[in-house]
């Protein structure tokens, strides 16, 4: 009945009104942990989204994959309970637990009913303190991390972005997979599991969002009691990494009858006055809609491709801008030439007024459509905190988008794209392409 009733509470909160105000209440705990509260009340259940700053880019030499492995194991036992006395612990206070990690953060997702939040966040710390990290626990986490590079090695794209990040950032963390590799996940052992844990998971790496029927005092206690516990320090963040784009196209062979192609060249830093008008300019280039220049004209005037698409990319140390085309082998070069021609289009004529319009309607009317879920704001939340926005650019997001001019866009694109610095990898076996420098 209390599953039941959570499903039935995330569905309700989920038709909540897009446009409903989101008021953020800055909330700072006895203990001083920091977190934005959304105050929901008509709902008897809470989100919290808990982030730890660092990722799989914190692993320690030589031991890559261990932060993934680790946070495959969080709630694989913890405490007096193994693998399967945690799970039917979770299951019967009807509470949601979900632990991801990538090459900038571990994310923690957890939904609990007033009702059980005690118990919820009691189970949580457990999870998060005293995982026990049993060896057949570890051993079978580990064949599933294997399972996934095996499959990855047989990927077209993941092999294209496994190169271009080996390319784009040298000497740096992201240039491997925060899986690590089959050689390096068999070698870890049960000791650097507890050391993956002690580096990420600490104070100083927190940031913490809550929506929902939880007042701001009951919101500082809970944090104190689910975090104070952690220890305060964990390992040092990666420097910024050094890129050097330059111009051509690496083929890494590959038996396929459809070539992936991944390339880009540096982007812009999240908080540059120009970012606005580059988020603009990129939903006009390739932003992954039907109306992007480079859709029109690799699919739908050429049907070289069933997408193409282009994002800024705003990681902790790195911005690139990035794109994706996918086309069979004999007209990989040609969608290439296309892309840079497009590449250079925009910074020789510009955007119309109309494709202008366009994007901002397009951009700012999706924008509502996010936050459709406590669990979602949360994770948004959380989000804005590690990126440095302040709680008002939810009411001024949509302003700063729609003051973007077509000089704007004439400025930024002069700027920002780079077609003498524009990298192509091509996984396949592409015709009439090869490996330029």
């Amino acid at each position: 009945m209390i599953r039941a009733a959570l499903i039935l509470a995330a569905t309700l909160f989920a038709a909540l009104p897009a446009h409903a105000a989101v008021d953020i209440e800055l909330v700072e705990s006895p203990g001083g942990i920091k977190a934005w509260l959304v105050h929901e009340d008509e709902l008897p259940f809470t989100a919290l989204e808990i982030r730890f700053r660092g990722g799989t880019s914190l692993d320690a030499e030589g031991k890559r994959g261990a932060i993934n492995l680790m946070t495959g194991l969080i709630e694989e036992g913890a405490g007096d309970m193994d693998a399967q006395g945690f799970a039917t612990a979770l299951e019967a206070l009807a509470a949601d637990f979900d632990f991801s990690v990538g090459g900038d953060v571990l994310s923690v997702s957890a939904k609990f009913l007033n009702e059980t939040r005690d118990e919820s966040v009691a189970l949580l710390k457990t999870a998060l303190t005293e995982p026990r990290f049993d060896e057949d626990a570890i051993e079978r986490v580990r064949e599933q991390v294997l399972s996934g590079i095996r499959s990855d090695a047989n990927d077209p794209a993941t092999l294209a972005w496994a190169a271009f990040d080996a390319y784009a950032f040298p000497n740096h963390p992201y240039a491997t997979s925060g899986d690590g590799t089959a050689e390096s996940v068999a070698a870890l052992s049960r000791d650097d599991l507890i050391e993956a844990h002690r580096r990420i998971l600490t104070r100083d790496h927190i940031y913490v969002s809550a929506v929902g029927d939880i007042t701001a005092e009951e919101l500082g206690a809970l944090l104190d009691n689910l975090l104070g516990d952690l220890p305060a320090e964990g390992a040092p963040y990666p420097d910024q990494t050094q890129m050097n784009f330059e111009a051509g196209v690496t083929v890494v062979p590959f038996d396929t009858p459809q070539s992936t192609a991944v390339f880009g060249h540096e982007g812009l830093e999240r908080d540059d006055p120009d970012y606005f008008a580059a988020y603009v300019m990129n939903q006009i280039l390739g932003g992954g809609s039907f109306t992007s220049r480079l859709f029109y004209e690799l699919r739908e005037k050429r049907g070289l491709t069933y997408g193409v698409y282009t994002y800024l990319s705003d990681w902790d140390y790195a911005d690139v801008l990035n794109g994706q085309v996918k086309s069979a082998n004999g007209t990989m070069a040609e969608a290439i030439e296309l892309v840079r021609a497009e590449w250079q289009k925009l910074i020789d004529e510009g955007v119309t007024a109309e494709e202008l319009e366009d994007a901002k309607t397009y951009l700012t009317g999706s924008y509502p459509l996010r936050f459709d879920g406590n669990g979602r704001i949360a994770r948004i939340l959380v989000g804005m905190q590690m990126i440095g926005l302040p709680p008002e650019y939810i009411e001024t997001r949509n302003a700063n988008i729609e003051a973007v001019t077509l000089e704007d866009i004439q400025r930024v694109a002069e700027r920002v794209l780079q077609p003498d610095r524009l990298h192509f990898i091509v996984v396949g076996q592409p015709e009439g392409l090869e490996t330029t420098n």
